[in-house]
């Protein structure tokens, strides 16, 4: 495929934005080569500014579950359009998607409507401290909450161990309240509960289906061993659903596990494509956010009228037809397929899937946390990518990031991966 004119475009954009990107995983730096600059989309497929097609499987990573220029969801956001793009001030149409969101995801009473799922995490970390009256959190290592100080922290050396800032410009003694633990080790978060630190621990975060090391499923009694640590330690268990909610089941992860957390951070699909995040939970707990109570928290454009009323059509789509079991049977054979061809060919590979999202690690071993998803061969899922590229087939440029099919993907686009995974895998 020629892509001279991605090339030209980014070597333009590299002079006027840092990197050449506005999110850094955008850049390619971890596969190789340029990125390519997408022109279109329509369904399951996206045209770059060179004019080659592609099957896509980023799907602007996750939000587009009904594909790319879905006519209902177009049709709602040209209708929102006539009447204004942006208010400043409440209206009817996000009030309809709270009550929504709160009708579907199991654990909320209330929600707020915020601008991303960075914004989402961080007010809902803010809240929790609000709420508890501590300061530490704990994550897992490998785990993305997005780009907020708090959540920009390396793992440490051992459950124990306190973070340090994992990006510069991350004040120490902010990353001082950040523990980290290894996913899926009920017993590291354990010990940090009981430690001296653990009765100042306002919460514990997590991506109850890891994203951000690529898709790492949660090991049986793990969410369940969470909520009753959490319970007993006076702390809040955050689920950070910007990438499951709804993805995985109509009620996010929490409906699929059946596992209720006390706030949940929603993203990506509620606004159906457009920016927009949410956070919500008891109302107890979100009663103590401004005016109501003390923890401050705002923004212009919350509540936005386009991006509501995109994430109002999707969902109201979502729950009319329910996707999910076809979802379900569609992406678990693709990857029984692939793992098939895998086999064939001789290749050590280990696809991690959950619902329609999946990735794929060049490791013998399973991965079920960070530690394992690193011993995945990263040259060789560049080259990889790469060949993958070549034959039509876009996935996210890093091996740390997750796949995700829509309801637009056919069989036909399915038979074009998998023959494109096979000659990737084997090339001549």
């Amino acid at each position: 495929m020629k892509r001279e004119r991605s090339r030209e475009l980014f070597e333009r954009a590299r002079k006027v934005i840092p990197g050449g990107v506005n999110s850094p995983v955008r850049a390619f730096r971890a596969v190789g080569g340029h990125p390519v600059l997408l022109a279109r989309g329509q369904g399951a497929h996206v045209w770059d500014v060179d004019g080659n097609e592609y099957v896509d499987y980023i799907g602007s990573w996750g939000p587009l579950i009904l594909g790319h220029a879905h006519e209902e969801v177009g049709a709602a956001i040209r209708a929102a359009t006539e009447s204004g793009t942006s208010f400043g001030a409440s209206t009817e149409r996000e009030v309809e998607l709270a009550e929504l969101i709160t009708n579907l995801i199991p654990s909320l009473e209330k929600v707020r409507l915020v601008n991303s799922g960075t914004e989402a995490t961080m007010s809902a970390l803010r809240l929790a401290r609000g709420f508890t009256g501590r300061d530490r959190v704990i994550k897992v290592e490998g785990g993305y909450h997005g780009h907020a100080d708090a959540f920009l922290v390396r793992a440490g050396s051992g459950a124990a161990t306190f973070g340090v800032p994992d990006s510069a410009g991350v004040p120490a003694s902010v990353a001082a309240d950040t523990l980290t633990v290894p996913y899926n080790d009920l017993g590291a978060v354990r010990a940090l509960l009981e430690s001296e630190g653990g009765g100042n621990v306002a919460a514990v975060i997590i991506e109850p289906v890891a994203g951000n090391m690529g898709v790492v499923p949660p090991a049986t009694g793990y969410l369940e061993g969470l909520r009753q640590l959490c319970s007993a330690a006076g702390a809040l268990l955050i689920f950070d659903e910007v990438i499951t909610g709804f993805r995985v089941g109509l009620g996010g992860a929490q409906g699929r596990f059946g596992v209720l957390p006390d706030l949940t951070c929603l993203g990506k699909i509620i606004g159906g494509g457009l920016p927009v995040g949410a956070y919500g939970g008891r109302a107890e707990v979100m009663d103590r956010i401004s005016p109501d109570g003390p923890v401050y928290q705002a923004g212009t454009l919350s509540g936005n009228p386009l991006a509501v009323a995109a994430g109002l059509a999707t969902l109201k789509i979502l729950k009319r037809d329910d996707p999910y079991p076809a979802l379900e049977e569609r992406t678990g054979a693709a990857v029984a397929e692939l793992r098939r061809v895998a086999k064939q060919a001789d290749v050590p590979l280990c696809i991690n899937r959950v619902g329609s999202m999946f990735t794929a690690f060049f490791t013998e071993g399973p991965v079920t946390d960070f530690s394992s998803a690193k011993t995945s061969d990263t040259d060789r899922f560049g080259r990889f990518h790469g060949a993958m590229l070549e034959h039509g087939v876009l996935l996210a440029p890093s091996q740390f990031e997750a796949g995700f099919l829509s309801t637009a993907h056919s069989p036909v686009d399915l038979e074009r991966t998998v023959a494109a995974f096979s000659e990737a895998l084997t090339p001549r």
